[in-house]
């Protein structure tokens, strides 16, 4: 039997010497173990004694600097990935999945269960609901963590060795968008939560990652779970993407699972872009930052102390379409022609539209500005303030909201004290406030010369933005 001591001490020697290398290793075991046997030890032990392992095959202690901030840019759901589900399809219903009797099956899955999550009726994943999801939602999610990810690391808060916890991880589209956002030399302890039949393609899924990329799949309930059972490792990142709209007491689980962030860790959650679950996830946010410690880091941070909003909350971001999976593009082109429901690209779904959430309990925010001054008008005291112009601070929180080119462009943005929806309507562009057209979703923009009106029919507040309105994005500090 191999001296899995003798390796783990031998390696806790050489780490802060030289890379470790299994060949040398085996020499210093009693027995003299083959090099394979010791590289497979070190790899079990790699998330207790720090370490990664190298495109060679030595292994050497993680990097302590955090992750740099970069642009994401994801243009499709990489190759790879896609045909290992598809192996999985092929599996299950052979090489012509996508045709006759399981094609319809599956199709008319789809079909069910999006109209069970627009009426947020309870959706059961058995194998060929999770083989359903996959081929719909795989793609979206890969992709739109990276995006949310990336708001982390414009202030340097995500580290290289990282225990993460995937609340409901469905079918692997988060874990592998996590994957492929981090550099290769980072230590990932990840966990998944996941009871359904879910699980089975997530583990074919979670194969496909890299060595440094630890995996356990716990099939339990979020309910069920005790994500704070290890007193003495808190969880750097625990995401919550497509899940909170299944649970029945969200705003609870949410914060149990929030308790168990570390105090420079965070709390990420992920939702569809539709209005039930988008203000759904915004509810639950909001009950979790009054019942614990947590503050939003983005996207929707509270400018003015005291100040916490209670408009619907109803925002997203959108980014560019994905190229068209194989899988997707089977299934839809396999619709028969008898199928009268059936409209071309029903079954494909490359928009990246999502609403996010990110928590977390060292009080730090992507946006680190407090309005302090009676230099900008509070949206929580609009009323007081139409017909008006006024100066107003904001965070941009869509992009444009009109459907037809004709139509002035309008974009939803909250102070963080808002009881009411806010919309800024840009009527005139000129150069001094194209900055409103111009801001990412997020950013935070200074309005001077707004004019203030309520709309009767969305019932919301209006801040017109014409020939007479400067609009910049904020200075730091106010």
């Amino acid at each position: 039997m191999t001296d899995r001591d003798a390796i783990r001490n031998n390696a806790k020697y050489l780490q802060n010497v030289r890379p470790i290398d299994p060949e040398e290793i085996c020499e210093y075991v009693d027995g003299h173990p083959h090099p394979a046997v010791v590289k497979r030890i070190l790899h079990e032990e790699a998330v207790d004694l720090g370490l990664v392992q190298q495109a060679d095959g030595t292994f050497v202690p993680v990097n302590e600097n955090p992750i740099e901030y970069r642009r994401v840019d994801v243009d499709k759901f990489p190759v790879g990935y896609a045909r290992t589900f598809e192996d999985e399809l092929v599996a299950a219903y052979g090489p012509d999945w996508h045709r006759g009797d399981s094609g319809d099956a599956l199709r008319e899955t789809i079909r069910r269960m999006k109209d069970d999550y627009y009426h947020q009726r309870d959706v059961t994943y058995d194998q060929q609901a999770a083989l359903a999801y996959g081929c719909y939602h795989l793609p979206d999610f890969y992709a739109a963590i990276q995006y949310v990810l990336a708001d982390l690391t414009e202030k340097n808060l995500l580290g290289r060795d990282l225990r993460v916890l995937d609340v409901g991880a469905g079918v692997g589209g988060p874990a592998l968008g996590l994957h492929d956002f981090l550099p290769n030399d980072a230590l990932v302890d990840y966990h998944a939560l996941e009871p359904s039949a879910n699980a089975d393609v997530l583990e074919s899924m979670l194969d496909e990652t890299g060595d440094n990329f630890h995996t356990t799949v716990h099939r339990d309930r979020a309910e069920d779970f005790d994500p704070r059972a290890d007193a003495d490792q808190a969880w750097d990142l625990v995401v919550f993407a497509n899940v909170l709209n299944e649970l029945a007491d969200p705003e609870t689980v949410l914060e149990t699972y929030t308790n168990a962030v570390a105090d420079d860790g965070a709390l990420l959650a992920l939702a569809p872009a539709d209005q039930n679950t988008a203000t759904g996830l915004r509810t639950a946010e909001r009950a979790v930052v009054e019942s614990t410690n947590a503050t939003v880091y983005s996207p929707t941070v509270r400018l003015w102390p005291g100040h916490e909003p209670t408009d619907r909350g109803w925002t997203f971001d959108v980014k560019h379409d994905l190229d068209v999976p194989d899988f997707q593009r089977r299934l839809d082109d396999a619709t028969p022609e008898s199928d009268a429901e059936h409209a071309p690209g029903e079954f494909v779904n490359v928009d990246v539209q999502y609403a996010y959430s990110i928590l977390r309990r060292d009080t730090t925010r992507r946006l680190d500005v407090t309005a302090t001054t009676n230099k900008y008008a509070r949206m929580a005291e609009t009323e007081t303030h139409v017909p008006n112009r006024i100066k107003a601070i904001a965070v941009k929180l869509s992009h444009d909201l009109t459907d037809h080119d004709d139509a002035n462009p309008l974009y939803k943005v909250g102070d963080g004290s808002e009881a009411i929806d806010h919309y800024a309507v840009l009527t005139n562009e000129t150069a001094l406030n194209d900055d409103l057209r111009r801001a990412d979703y997020g950013d935070l923009l200074t309005f001077d010369g707004a004019l203030a009106l309520w709309n009767d029919d969305e019932e919301a507040y209006n801040l017109v933005v014409d020939e007479h309105t400067t609009v910049d994005h904020a200075p730091a500090p106010l």
